[in-house]
């Protein structure tokens, strides 16, 4: 089985289970055992779920503003664990393919393994919100057109990008590429980089 279907099964999997409840407080129960890809697949899915969410409630014209900022802090959190998570799950392919020789002309390619399964998350996310649009009840005819030409072209790019995944994974299997990761260093998180937090010491 590709990579791309493994992990989009995981991914519709944690999103399904989201939406059971479909409230940003539900804690997670993620069916797989710690430590193993599934785990941090079903988990990526999920905190890329809850944040989808949050980001819909922030931009609540009527939300308290005291409710706004605790809520920042919580997709501050969120993205910090997100960038986190990729770089875990780039880890596994550094260890997967750690004894793969690169060929003498092998390339590097413009993002990780992880980051691009980042963006597939997110694009399986943007399928099921946009489905559900597309089949909304209470939305005008027009809308529902709409959306499912929004659709049609996320499924698309869909296929495009998992089979451009497939073939970056099968390319550094083969040693036609090499893969590097370069921590994101988000610099506002940290209280020794962030002027206004170390500034306050």
């Amino acid at each position: 089985m590709k990579f791309t279907t493994f992990s989009q099964d995981i991914f519709n999997e944690a999103i399904n289970a989201y939406h059971v409840t479909d409230n940003v407080d539900t804690p997670i129960s993620n069916p797989y055992e710690a430590g193993t890809i599934e785990h941090d697949l079903y988990l990526k899915a999920w905190i890329d779920t809850v944040q989808w969410h949050f980001e819909d409630i922030i931009r609540d014209p009527n939300i308290n503003p005291v409710d706004a900022v605790v809520l920042k802090r919580r997709i501050d959190k969120s993205n910090q664990d997100r960038t986190d998570l990729v770089e875990r799950i780039d880890s596994y392919f550094l260890t997967k393919y750690h004894e793969v020789e690169p060929q003498a002309d092998a390339t590097i390619n413009t993002e990780s393994p992880a980051w691009a399964i980042d963006r597939l998350c997110i694009l399986n996310l943007k399928i099921y919100h946009m489905k559900e649009q597309a089949q909304r009840a209470d939305a005008s005819a027009d809308h529902r057109e709409r959306c499912a030409q929004k659709l049609a072209v996320l499924l698309e790019q869909q296929k495009d990008l998992s089979q451009a995944i497939d073939t970056l994974l099968d390319d550094i299997a083969s040693g036609c590429k090499f893969m590097k990761v370069y921590k994101q260093m988000k610099m506002y998180n940290d209280k020794d980089t962030n002027p206004v937090l170390y500034k306050q010491k």
